[in-house]
């Protein structure tokens, strides 16, 4: 049986016009060259040209003097080359200096995708039938650089969608705090990030330790194996940093203790791999606040760290209830930085101020792990598709460390027999949790599914859709990447399910569903299955 899909003629399409002012380095030489040339500008042609540049950039940015002048300190190393003392340079030869480092950016000039939706955790002036909600979407600009940006809107008691005005002063964040360590999860990460085809993990080596402690057999081939690959000096120890530091340590403390080892002549070429390690990892943390003053819609959060440096992809937003019925929004997402991908986690209680950080074990090595709602017997519950394949849930007294995972859905049907996985995090039912689904299937084709779990035991499918819900049209399969529907989360209001897609990795819209029709096809799916 198909379940009835209902197309809204909404579309979240791509502005180049939204840019935000970025960074721009160049090499110490030019850097310096091109100081110099300002500083033998006369006064009155630097006031002339710092007044150009205010007509011309200051209604597209919020206060563009405040973004030239942390432009301009961020110049301090080539200052110090060229022996100029900043203290001695006006107001106006800081910002006009600081203008020639940045550069105008368009977030999502080329692609408005991938969204996800919550409810805004303000519900103020609306109506007892509608909600105000937060889509957030991946956006690309020039040379396929990611970032999250956000929209908020309010569903009308007939799901139709009012997007509130989008503003046009976009804002990074404002701050930028670094995180405090634990040494152990620090150095548990360190671990994993070890090249597996040359290093037996200190953690397995821990592993073979306590084994042999019990009186447990192990293979002697692999005792064996263990001692040649320490006696050849191929397990790294951190211990050369680490030692130094406490059970918990700064960013600072650590960057200071890295800084101090790199300045060694004699450092062998392993430790400046893990010191090389260490502050990618370190970089990996971070939290971001924005202004007061900036809508939702102006909020961008642009990768900041050196693990997110091409890309910040498919951020899966769910409103998350702890025991005390405390709510956070978290969001999992992939970081990128051109080779290696990390999965870390979002978390905010306001939209303002974000908190980031890598999520860590065993299992933390792919795309489109998704939290569930709520703690499931005590514990977090995470979708996740460590395979690239399959679907799995794990469980994690922590919500930024996952070690096991146990598969729960592998692809069935020839609309996903490429691989199936979330399409963002599970929602809760009266019949079960509500899984939406992403499929790959022939010709490359992303498709839209459903499946139903058990509540208080989500490794227990209790239906599954046979065909697709939602499928490419002929509208949505042109675009960058053709025949491609795509969601990272929905939710539910008045009665239907409400799912943000993007299409073939352009632009996006939203549909909505029947819920009692969906939930009831899904359990009959299930028992006729059972005949």
């Amino acid at each position: 049986m198909q379940v009835a899909v209902t197309r809204k003629k909404f579309i979240f399409s791509p502005d180049p016009t939204r840019v935000i002012a970025r960074f721009l380095y160049m090499n110490d030489e030019r850097s310096a060259d091109i100081i110099r040339k300002v500083l033998a500008m006369p006064e009155k042609e630097v006031n002339i040209a710092m007044s150009q540049l205010l007509r011309g950039y200051s209604r597209r940015h919020r206060n563009i003097s405040r973004i030239f002048e942390k432009h301009f300190a961020k110049l301090a190393p080539i200052f110090n080359k060229i022996e100029v003392n900043e203290d001695d340079l006006s107001v106006s030869q800081k910002a006009l200096i600081g203008s020639y480092f940045t550069m105008e950016y368009s977030i999502e000039s080329a692609a408005f995708f991938n969204p996800s939706i919550v409810e805004n955790p303000d519900q103020t002036e609306t109506r007892s039938d509608e909600k105000r909600v937060i889509f957030s979407f991946r956006a690309t600009g020039e040379g396929h650089i990611s970032s999250i940006v956000f929209r908020s809107g309010i569903l009308d008691k007939n799901n139709n969608l009012t997007i509130e005005p989008v503003g046009n002063m976009l804002a990074e964040a404002d701050v930028i705090k670094r995180n405090v360590y634990d040494k152990k999860t620090f150095q548990k990460k360190l671990d994993e990030m070890q090249d597996q085809a040359n290093v037996i993990s200190p953690v397995i080596i821990d592993k073979l330790d306590k084994m042999q402690d019990k009186g447990n057999v192990i293979s002697p081939a692999i005792v064996d194996k263990h001692d040649e690959m320490q006696d050849k000096g191929n397990v790294i120890s951190s211990a050369f940093i680490l030692d130094k530091l406490g059970d918990e340590f700064t960013y600072g403390e650590l960057m200071k203790n890295l800084e101090i080892a790199r300045k060694d002549t004699n450092l062998p070429d392993d430790h400046k791999k893990l010191i090389n390690q260490m502050m990618w990892l370190a970089s990996s943390h971070y939290e971001i606040n924005f202004s007061i003053d900036s809508a939702i819609s102006e909020r961008v959060i642009f990768p900041i760290s050196a693990t997110e440096q091409r890309g910040i992809e498919d951020a899966r937003f769910v409103k998350f209830t702890d025991d005390n019925d405390e709510v956070t929004y978290y969001a999992t997402y992939t970081a990128y930085d051109g080779m290696a991908i990390l999965p870390k986690l979002i978390s905010t209680k306001d939209f303002y101020n974000f908190k980031i950080l890598p999520i860590n074990g065993e299992i933390a090595q792919n795309k489109g792990m998704a939290l569930f709602p709520r703690k499931i017997n005590g514990k977090y519950a995470m979708l996740c598709r460590i395979d690239g394949v399959n679907n799995y849930i794990a469980y994690s007294d922590s919500i930024n460390i996952w070690r096991e995972a146990k598969i729960i859905q592998q692809p069935k049907y020839p609309w996903e027999l490429v691989q199936i996985g979330n399409a963002g995090s599970p929602i809760e039912t009266e019949e079960g949790w509500l899984i939406i689904t992403h499929a790959v299937g022939s010709m490359r084709e992303y498709t839209l599914g459903a499946s139903l779990y058990e509540l208080e035991n989500p490794e227990k499918e209790i239906g599954r859709l046979n065909n697709p819900l939602i499928v490419p049209n002929e509208v949505e399969r042109e675009g960058y990447v053709p025949n491609v529907i795509y969601s990272c989360g929905s939710i539910i209001h008045n009665d239907d399910l409400i799912i943000p897609y993007a299409m073939s990795d352009h632009s996006s819209t939203y549909a909505t569903v029947d819920l009692r029709e969906l939930l009831d096809v899904l359990k009959a799916s299930g028992n006729n299955n059972r005949k």
